[in-house]
């Protein structure tokens, strides 16, 4: 690090202390370059430290698959990284077919995978669903399980991620948004409060805010800002190991060691994304209470205790963007997980940090670049 007249000189600049910026920060850390990393609020405050923590390759969109593996392998091994086990559990996630036509859908999806060499989703039987979740309804044929799949405590995980960043020398700013993001001839500048960062680099992985990075970067995406909900339920016993999903109905939960259960799958809230805040939809929550309820007896005698929503990005085709920019040297995405991001936040940085300090990858992200949406404006900084 050095000054640059009245700039701070570093390698790398983040905007966004979400997992996927934290971990970016970390990995460019152990590759021997200085990021300063840029959070408006603080490090996961929004969907990195509000999300239900599932901790899954289980499902996934083809272009993810290569960058969720990548991942797996730093999840299992998470405590040797960032001196902390995030709360991590690997107990599998178990996609639920509840009738004939969907196990058949699956059937041709896990053939599918394995045609493409990917062997972690494995359809099983109704003897084998009821072994690894016994209270399931008895009218559901069989699903798919990934075996190594889990779940982990996402803002102790965010945190845990920063930490270790910034003993590693990541300079970490929170509480003040970055300002007047431009190019410099072969430097990216901007402005932190009264702090004024240059770097050759630039890592976009600001959430539901990339987007308006990127267009203003002559960049621009469609981008939704979503709020996936979340509700706890009081304790009841001990009846499932596994992450639990729904593919027909909108679900997914699992229960922690007190009992208590966490429900989820995709229901939307109200963001406000310029105020922080998001408002319920108590309707759809009540849905979700009542597809757990319906699926499993055990349930029928909690009550939901605290529900919440973290925003978020979602793209059109439901998959992130990450890469390189398709417009500026020096310019990286990443963002719009799509509610399904935390998982791939580890290998995300870990990747991340390959392209800005090698200039490549051998994990296939090809299918994750910006310019599958459009073809970006020219601009005279690029």
């Amino acid at each position: 690090m050095s000054q640059l007249r009245d700039w701070t000189l570093v390698d790398v600049i983040i905007i966004g202390g979400g997992i996927h910026g934290c971990s970016t920060a970390l990995h460019l850390c152990l590759a021997g370059l200085k990021p300063v990393l840029i959070e408006k609020d603080y490090a996961g405050r929004h969907a990195s430290g509000v999300n239900a923590g599932g901790v899954r390759q289980l499902a996934r969109d083809v272009a993810e698959i290569p960058l969720s593996i990548r991942s797996m392998g730093i999840w299992e091994n998470i405590a040797d990284l960032v001196d902390d086990d995030c709360g991590f559990e690997s107990h599998g996630q178990v996609l639920v077919a509840e009738n004939e036509a969907e196990l058949a859908d699956f059937r041709a999806r896990v053939a599918d995978l394995n045609a493409r060499g990917f062997t972690h989703e494995e359809l099983i039987d109704g003897a084998e669903l009821r072994r690894l979740v016994p209270a399931v309804a008895e009218s559901c044929p069989g699903g798919v399980v990934s075996r190594r799949d889990g779940a982990a405590q996402p803002a102790r995980t965010t945190a845990a991620f920063r930490r270790k960043a910034e003993q590693l020398g990541a300079i970490i700013h929170e509480g003040v948004p970055a300002t007047n993001i431009r190019k410099d001839g072969k430097l990216w500048r901007v402005d932190v409060g009264s702090e004024r960062y240059a770097a050759p680099a630039l890592v976009n992985a600001a959430g539901a805010w990339a987007g308006h990075i990127s267009a203003e970067l002559y960049e621009g995406v469609a981008v939704e800002t979503i709020a996936p909900m979340l509700m706890i339920t009081s304790p009841v016993p001990h009846f499932i190991d596994p992450v639990v999903i729904l593919r027909g109905r909108k679900l997914s939960f699992k229960q922690f060691k007190n009992g208590t259960v966490l429900i989820g799958g995709g229901h939307l809230a109200t963001p406000y994304k310029e105020l922080n805040e998001t408002v319920l939809d108590w309707r759809k929550l009540a849905e979700s209470a009542r597809t757990v309820f319906e699926l499993f007896a055990v349930m029928r005698s909690a009550t939901i205790v605290r529900a919440w929503a973290g925003i978020e990005a979602r793209m059109p085709d439901d998959i992130p963007v990450f890469g390189p920019s398709a417009v500026h040297e020096g310019l990286y995405h990443q963002f719009g997980f799509s509610a399904h991001g935390f998982q791939l936040g580890p290998g995300a940085g870990a990747v991340m940090a390959e392209l800005i300090a090698h200039g490549g990858t051998q994990t296939p992200i090809g299918g994750l670049n910006i310019s599958r949406f459009s073809k970006p404006t020219p601009s005279a900084t690029a």
